[in-house]
């Protein structure tokens, strides 16, 4: 089936193939055509063009853009959605002037999640998460990859990463899933570390053997794991096919970076601090770094430097770390707004940020990002007459009037 979109005002993001990421002063281009058309077969790009150059087609199905902007939709590549209950009330103690720290110590964060999770039924745990997948669809997201963590058991681990497979397997996102068993030490390990090392290492070789992940995590800072317990499990995870997705440097620099990109990590997230040697790490490779601003917003800690990082050249995706304690949304447009607003990114570096390399930190860069003939017909389409900087300058009101996945209009 053909599907023909029309007066299209802007088609944004428009870009040959090959091109799998844009780095440092690259970012601030943002290739578009105006006055466009869209031509799609079932659920890929197969051309566009110029109105005046659009084709006659008696057999597609016409759809009037109505002067609307047409972007990739969003890429999310580091989110916890999968997750049970919520911690409002760590919201109410930050409120209240507690730190992340000492609300950890107090038996919260990751672990309060973990102990909800665990006492959850497979079942409702589906439910409550495909609500939230539901209503990222809706803003736009069109790829996610979702990360587990909040089991730290066997059985809680496995509980969410086929949670994951059913969200996969049920809905037309793309979704990648990433094993991060060393998300933090379980209070029945706190004095036999090494033992729970091992019970992950145990999981690795079980759950790629069952393909439940695609990638490895590991919560790289101070009082969670360390660059040498880093470095085994990412190891260990190349070993067995789970390439690395790294949480790195929110809250102090330890050399993570260094050792994420030695071991060809597809992307270190967070960010929030960044030291001369970080950056000299990631120069020239192939590791994306990658911006959570939501969380940053969320818990009042520092913004990942992107005029630093951009000006020494290198690239940045941005993503939503949609969880329940640290970053309660999965909203893109609004991560790609507070980029804008707290990181000092321009309009056309968030979006780029958002989509052509937010898809390589989730390894689909051939299929998903920009408009370019052969990928995956995964887009927005805006209310009429909207310049694409309104997106993130309207930052708390929608401005999105249709989403595409593979092809199809997301009710």
């Amino acid at each position: 089936m053909r599907t023909l979109i029309i007066h299209i005002k802007t088609l944004l993001q428009v870009r040959e193939p090959g091109i799998d990421k844009v780095s440092g002063a690259a970012m601030a281009e943002l290739p578009y055509l105006e006055e466009a058309y869209l031509l799609l077969e079932n659920d890929i790009i197969l051309d566009y063009g110029l109105m005046r150059d659009c084709p006659v087609l008696e057999d597609a199905l016409i759809i009037d853009a109505q002067q609307g902007t047409l972007l990739p939709s969003w890429i999310d590549s580091h989110t916890h959605l999968v997750y049970a209950g919520n911690r409002v009330q760590e919201f109410v103690d930050r409120i209240n002037g507690l730190s992340y720290a000492e609300i950890a110590q107090r038996g919260g964060g990751i672990l309060n999640s973990a102990a909800r999770l665990n006492a959850m039924e497979e079942e409702q745990l589906y439910r409550e998460s495909a609500v939230r997948l539901e209503e990222i669809m809706r803003q736009g997201t069109g790829a996610v990859e979702i990360k587990s963590g909040y089991g730290l058991t066997v059985e809680g681990e496995l509980k969410m990463l086929r949670v994951i497979q059913r969200l996969r397997e049920n809905y037309p996102m793309t979704i990648k899933a990433t094993f991060l068993g060393a998300h933090a030490l379980p209070h029945v390990y706190k004095d036999n570390r090494e033992g729970y090392l091992q019970l992950i290492e145990a999981l690795i070789p079980k759950i790629a053997e069952e393909k439940l992940a695609d990638y490895l995590d590991v919560f790289c800072e101070t009082d969670y794991f360390t660059v040498a317990e880093t470095e085994r499990l990412m190891a260990l995870g190349n070993q067995y096919g789970l390439q690395p997705k790294i949480h790195v440097n929110q809250f102090t620099a330890i050399g993570g970076i260094a050792a994420a990109v030695r071991h060809n990590a597809l992307s270190v997230d967070h960010l929030e601090l960044v030291t001369e040697e970080d950056l000299a790490a990631l120069q020239g490779a192939v590791t994306m770094p990658v911006a959570l601003p939501s969380c940053s917003y969320f818990i009042s800690i520092p913004y990942t430097p992107a005029r630093q990082m951009l000006q020494a050249g290198l690239p940045l995706a941005l993503a939503s770390d949609f969880n329940p304690g640290t970053s309660p949304s999965g909203n893109m447009n609004f991560v790609v707004a507070t980029a804008c607003i707290k990181m000092k990114m321009t309009p056309e570096e968030a979006i780029n940020a958002a989509t052509i390399n937010a898809a390589y930190a989730m390894g689909i860069s051939a299929t998903h990002g920009s408009i370019t003939r052969g990928k995956k017909a995964n887009f927005i389409l805006t209310q009429p007459n909207i310049h694409y900087h309104e997106l993130p300058y309207a930052f708390g009101s929608n401005r999105i009037a249709k989403v595409f996945l593979n092809g199809t209009l997301i009710p």
